[in-house]
């Protein structure tokens, strides 16, 4: 039972580490509505057109994103609904814990302010 845990730890790693930057996850947050040009998310979310590229880059390679082109415009969607229930689930355990890992000394924003310093 030990190796197939440990089979199974970094892979779900790689997909938290994914997840784990507040952009990729405010993308993710507006592409659950439907599908999104650049220009539409970088108009969202008020960040550099690079930035946003860069991003959607790292979830097309995770394979949680992908886009369809339509003339020369390329629209952006979620490819794996399940995405949406983790995020749920997230959710559901912010809620349970009083959101207790805001106030991580390691992970919680201070701390991401503290390393930024």
């Amino acid at each position: 039972m030990t190796a197939e845990i440990e089979a199974g730890v970094a892979p779900a790693a790689a997909l938290f580490h994914s997840l784990s930057d507040e952009t990729r996850l405010r993308i993710v947050q507006h592409l659950a509505c439907g599908e999104a040009r650049v220009t539409d998310l970088v108009d969202r979310l008020g960040l550099a057109q690079s930035t946003v590229s860069k991003h959607l880059a790292c979830l097309r390679d995770c394979g949680l994103v992908d886009y369809r082109t339509e003339g020369r415009q390329s629209f952006y969607s979620l490819t794996r609904p399940e995405l949406l229930d983790l995020l749920e689930s997230a959710e559901a355990l912010l809620e349970a814990t009083g959101h207790a890992v805001t106030v991580c000394p390691v992970y919680g924003p201070e701390a991401e302010q503290e390393a930024t310093r």
